[in-house]
C-alpha cells in the first residue's frame, strides 16, 4: 500500500510540473484583461525584413510568369 501513495505523490508532483507553464498562461491571459502578455503588436502590421524580401520575390515571380 505505501508503494502504492508514493506512486500517487510522484505523480502529483510531475503533473504539478507539466502543468505549470498552462496555469501560469492562464493566470497572465486572465491579470491583463484577455491581453496575454500586455500590449502586443498585431500580426501583419509590423515590418519585417524576411517579409520584404518575400514579397519582392513573389512579384518577380509573378512578373515573370505573366510574360509569358
Amino acid at each position: 500500500m505505501g508503494g502504492v501513495i508514493e506512486l500517487w505523490v510522484w505523480m502529483l508532483v510531475i503533473a504539478c510540473f507539466a502543468f505549470a507553464p498552462l496555469g501560469y498562461f492562464i493566470y497572465m491571459y486572465t491579470m491583463k484583461s484577455g491581453e496575454p502578455f500586455g500590449d502586443i503588436e498585431p500580426h501583419g502590421d509590423s515590418e519585417s525584413a524576411v517579409l520584404n524580401i518575400a514579397a519582392k520575390l513573389i512579384d518577380k515571380v509573378k512578373a515573370v510568369i505573366g510574360k509569358k
